[in-house]
């Protein structure tokens, strides 16, 4: 089959990688990827959310299976755009996405079908909120934008000056554009983070191994929130005795929920969980595959992804083989300085050569690079994610730290101490 992956980033990257291990796959296009995927398939320079032209280049290169993986044009419908043409998709369509794109739609599901998740209320009147904030008298609060806000849309408050700021930010000053025009305030949930990707063809879930995202910019899980600095998978936090919870109480009940609902999920779902001192709750679900949490998920998975992608297009998830190693990953993410601020492009990238590291035990999933001039250069704010497996999580992030090494352009900001968390909880 000739596949098309929408999208540039490392989840692309990792699922590229993945699909190119499938027996199906006679060929790969990725748009508009990157310098580095360009290294495992052929990049087409169309924006992701480019609905009309994503379609018409599925048509035009007799594309036989398109996997549309970020959230934006799944939110836009590119998956209806598709079956309209008779191509099939992974990916929900836009009813189901819904469950990402609108925090007010997930969360009044959740509270119409009873999956635990924190107390809320939404607004779209700031004066209403702060009322509402004040009544509640309780600090942190959390306050989100409706919309899709590049990761960007949830403020966690620590106190009244700080909840008006972010009420009045979206609500009257248009802080996150029409994402922001509806709000979500809900109460501060403690406990362990933890992300559990799952396929799903709308009446199946089958769950993905457990992962931990860091997404502080700086050690010891300080500095401004980015889209994620590393993940180890599995979490060590989640154990099956929560598995086997979280399965009836949070991942079974929301997939009947949207085929109640009428827009049955099909694709990849994301749960964003805490594990409270109350069990398990959503914070949120995400319509995708998570990143970086897609490049130490997949590299465990045993199975052969496209079959299962083309079960939960087909609805016969229920026969699919999915299995997943029982050893553990880590990823580190090689980020611009100053990221997630202001950041420069266009630095040149030593150390690899055809995007990947020789000899090194360990794969390089490109996020933010391009080819300039034959060279491979920074074109984003997370650059790199250098992923290793090994028998033990002290070992998969032994060899990862190592591997990064290797790497080097100017400005090179990582993390250094990704894992510790798991490591301590192990």
């Amino acid at each position: 089959m000739k596949i098309l992956v929408v999208g540039g980033g490392g989840r692309e990257h990792a699922i590229i990688r993945k699909l190119k291990e499938s027996q199906g796959v006679t060929e790969l296009l990725c748009a508009p990827g990157n310098g580095g995927i360009a290294a495992d398939a052929v990049c087409v320079p169309v924006a992701a959310t480019d609905v009309e032209k994503m379609v018409d280049l599925a048509c035009t290169e007799h594309v036989d299976y398109v996997v549309v993986a970020p959230d934006d044009p799944l939110a836009l419908g590119m998956v209806d755009a598709l079956a309209e043409k008779g191509i099939p998709a992974f990916g929900p369509n836009k009813a189901a996405a819904r469950i990402e794109a609108s925090k007010v739609f997930s969360k009044n599901l959740m509270k119409k079908y009873g999956i635990p998740t924190a107390e809320y209320e939404t607004f779209t009147n700031a004066q209403e909120a702060m009322a509402y904030i004040r009544g509640k008298g309780k600090y942190p609060v959390v306050v989100k934008a409706d919309g899709l806000a590049l990761g960007k849309g949830v403020l966690i408050c620590e106190d009244e000056a700080a909840a008006e700021s972010a009420v009045k930010g979206m609500l009257e000053e248009g802080l996150f554009g029409a994402s922001g025009r509806r709000v979500v305030v809900e109460e501060f949930l403690t406990g362990p983070e933890v992300s559990v990707l799952s396929f799903t063809d709308g009446k199946t879930v089958v769950p993905m191994v457990s992962s931990m995202d860091h997404k502080r910019a700086l050690d010891a899980d300080k500095g401004l929130n980015t889209g994620g600095m590393g993940t180890v998978a599995p979490n060590p936090c989640y154990t099956n005795e929560i598995a086997d919870v979280c399965m009836e109480t949070i991942f079974k009940p929301t997939v009947a929920a949207m085929a109640a609902e009428g827009c049955p999920f099909k694709g990849c779902l994301y749960f964003g969980l805490m594990l409270t001192p109350d069990g398990p709750k959503v914070i949120e679900y995400n319509c995708r595959f998570g990143d970086p949490e897609t490049q130490v998920v997949l590299p465990l998975l045993e199975s052969d992804l496209l079959s299962i992608m083309r079960a939960t297009t087909d609805g016969t998830l229920d026969q699919a083989q999915v299995k997943f190693s029982q050893k553990s990953a880590a990823c580190v993410v090689l980020a611009s300085g100053g990221y997630p601020q202001h950041y420069e492009k266009g630095k040149v990238i030593t150390g690899l050569e055809n995007g990947q590291l020789s000899g090194a035990d360990a794969v390089v999933y490109h996020a933010g690079t391009a080819l300039k001039d034959g060279q491979l250069v920074t074109a984003g704010g997370r650059v790199l994610g250098v992923t290793a497996t090994a028998d033990t999580l002290k070992e998969a992030l032994k060899k990862a730290y190592a591997a990064s090494e290797q790497i080097h352009f100017d400005g090179l900001h990582k993390r250094t101490d990704i894992g510790a968390r798991a490591l301590a909880a192990l």
